[in-house]
């Protein structure tokens, strides 16, 4: 296509892209894709999708090579959440982009063309956001997303947590939260979750008795009990009582621990409750402020109404603007090394502060803070490993 298409023609192109996607699966979404890119003068497009550990991206269909994270340019455009282009020794030019839900990073599109300008640039740009919404939309009903992104097969008792989870990364103009969590393919009893409701963030991270399937089965109550209380409208002593009532009727023999928040967007109070959980910790300007969220913690989950005793108690704290909370299990700690070392909180939050001031974004902090706890134990947890970090950062009045 000249490079002198109207803008008219360039959108009606673009309306067909969607019309056509929409019904695709995802193994026709990449046929649909290139017919739209070699109109467009994008010469051949490729998707890759990052694997659930973020360490390589998988093309969407076979025949392509797979592709490192850490050392190749797709990566970085991964890493950094911005275009790259490069020139390819055959003539031309490679760019590749980003492929990103909002704050959740879902993989890379490589475009190929002789040329690029300010007009060709701005629909391969618009191109990556769309395609960003359709594959988000088609991976909640195909396995086979699913299944280009693992590198193994699944255990059992992962699998029904991680029907569970929601995506790694959410945020909107005043909040960013992010997750990751360990081993991916043989987790245990850990969980989290965060989702939006008006002006609250509500943030969770479960930590269920045991690594089996019935500790798997005690967080995903937990979780389905904490969903149903708040969409319920509970609040937050209300939504812990739920927790609380579902293990104790369904799994009597279970229980977890836990630490559930809610952060008032508009104003920053935080109100959590900590159910027998490491204490959440609080970063602000780079300092990790020592107990500055320690309170006596309540009993586990799901323990009888006679052991938990009196009614759950929940705190409150009013944020400042750039403090990072960080919610996570102890695993994440007492990782050990061959010599028998933890992994230890301050090493835990001194990878976080010098990792934000060096100016990586908040899920890329944690990516590389769950790979170094890992090779901190040579990619043998003893452990689950769950990390929950999100940042306050309301607009300029």
């Amino acid at each position: 296509m000249d490079r002198n298409m109207s803008v008219g023609s360039g959108e009606r192109l673009l309306e067909e892209l969607v019309r056509a996607a929409q019904p695709a699966s995802p193994a026709e979404l990449p046929v649909v894709l290139n017919r739209y890119a070699e109109a467009m003068g994008m010469g051949r497009a490729v998707i890759y999708l990052i694997d659930i550990q973020q360490r390589l991206l998988l093309p969407l269909v076979e025949g392509e090579p797979e592709l490192e994270l850490d050392t190749s340019l797709a990566g970085w455009a991964y890493r950094t959440d911005s275009l790259r282009v490069e020139e390819v020794p055959s003539g031309g030019l490679k760019v590749w982009l980003p492929l990103a839900d909002g704050a959740e990073r879902l993989g890379v599109v490589e475009l190929n063309m002789s040329t690029l300008d300010g007009l060709k640039l701005r629909r391969c740009r618009t191109t990556a956001l769309l395609l960003a919404l359709i594959i988000t939309s088609k991976r909640t009903y195909s396995d086979t997303i699913a299944q280009r992104t693992r590198t193994r097969p699944m255990h059992l008792p992962t699998e029904m947590v991680r029907a569970f989870l929601p995506p790694r990364s959410i945020g909107t103009g005043r909040v960013v939260s992010t997750a990751v969590l360990e081993p991916a393919y043989e987790l245990g009893g850990d969980a989290f979750d965060h989702v939006f409701t008006e002006d609250v963030l509500h943030a969770t991270i479960l930590d269920g008795m045991g690594h089996d399937l019935a500790s798997g089965l005690a967080t995903s109550v937990a979780m389905a009990g904490c969903r149903n209380a708040r969409r319920s409208g509970a609040d937050l002593n209300e939504l812990v009582g739920t927790v609380d009532e579902a293990l104790a009727k369904w799994l009597p023999e279970q229980f977890c621990t836990g630490v559930f928040a809610q952060l008032h967007m508009p104003t920053g109070v935080l109100r959590w409750c900590n159910c027998g959980h490491p204490p959440p910790l609080l970063i602000r300007r780079h300092r990790l402020l020592h107990k500055a969220l320690e309170r006596p913690p309540e009993p586990p989950l799901g323990l009888p109404a006679s052991l938990a005793g009196t009614a759950r108690q929940v705190h409150d704290v009013s944020l400042e603007p750039g403090d990072r909370i960080l919610l996570y299990s102890d695993g994440v700690v007492e990782s050990r090394d061959e010599a028998g070392e933890e992994f230890g909180l301050e090493r835990f939050t001194d990878y976080i502060i010098r990792s934000t001031a060096a100016g990586q974004s908040a899920p890329e902090v944690l990516r590389l803070l769950i790979h170094a706890i890992l090779e901190h134990q040579h990619n043998e947890l003893s452990d689950d490993a769950t990390i929950l970090m999100f940042e306050w950062q309301p607009p300029d009045p």
